[in-house]
């Protein structure tokens, strides 16, 4: 597996040995410059890419899975169009993960609540969902994880174990804050791009494109037009005789751990 650690050596066994040859037969400095790129464009996208395993393990689909079984999520609530989608999906007797922001948490607790209440599994999603959360220090980032996990424990009584990371990014501050944590990172493998699009043709084409048996699906409870493709989706499922599981079960991980209280 291509992991930071394996990436970072490499190069810097590669610099080494430029460094060393340049004593004996000059070395444009450009190729310095040309190897020095081409390690920052593999970090920029081994960070940007969830399932790459890069900095961290995420668990992103079960590719052993071979019946029709999927896992539906959703990312950034509490909001109040969560409220219209757990309609929808006890509508289809479906359940779901609910990636939830800390900030929104406080916003709407009773609505978090009531996901709880009618038996969906709730993760951890950071408090702010900053842009800048990539840039965090492993300290700043502990502390989001841990200030929204007390926030959600405060309804499940259970300590959370499911974190995804804002946008999907991961880093080293990120690695080394989950080793404190020990939160187990769910990503994703059908991504619907509800967040940065409104063209709900475009977004249930490319779910249905993408759905094969194992994988989980990243939706979100924040919009409208979500709201409107999530129906569409789950009649596509209903027709297709696929079946929605939790990912706990799709992924054989427990998404809480003891009891508190």
């Amino acid at each position: 597996m291509i992991t930071h650690k394996n990436i970072s050596l490499f190069f810097v066994l590669l610099l080494l040995l430029l460094f060393l040859l340049n004593f004996y037969t000059a070395i444009n400095i450009w190729w310095f410059v040309f190897i020095i790129l081409i390690w920052l464009g593999i970090n920029a996208v081994g960070s940007a890419r969830i399932s790459s395993d890069y900095h961290v393990k995420a668990y992103c689909n079960n590719p052993s899975e071979t019946e029709k079984k999927i896992a539906i999520t959703f990312d950034d609530g509490p909001s109040v169009f969560t409220l219209e989608i757990l309609e929808l999906l006890k509508k289809y007797n479906v359940k779901a993960t609910f990636f939830c922001i800390g900030k929104n948490i406080e916003t709407h607790p009773e609505i978090l609540k009531q996901v709880i209440a009618e038996g969906h599994l709730v993760g951890n999603h950071s408090y702010n969902h900053s842009p800048f959360f990539d840039f965090y220090n492993a300290k700043k980032i502990r502390e989001e994880i841990e200030k929204t996990d007390a926030l959600l424990e405060k309804y499940t009584s259970k300590k959370i174990n499911f974190f995804r990371p804002p946008y999907g990014v991961t880093t080293p501050s990120i690695r080394r804050a989950l080793k404190k944590t020990g939160h187990k990172v769910i990503g994703w493998n059908i991504r619907s791009l509800d967040g940065g699009t409104k063209n709900q043709s475009l977004i249930f084409n490319r779910i249905i494109k993408r759905i094969s048996p194992g994988g989980i699906v990243l939706l979100h409870d924040t919009a409208p037009h979500s709201v409107f493709v999530l129906e569409q989706f789950l009649q596509f499922l209903q027709q297709n005789n696929y079946k929605v599981i939790s990912t706990e079960e799709l992924l054989n991980l427990k998404a809480y751990d003891i009891e508190r209280g």
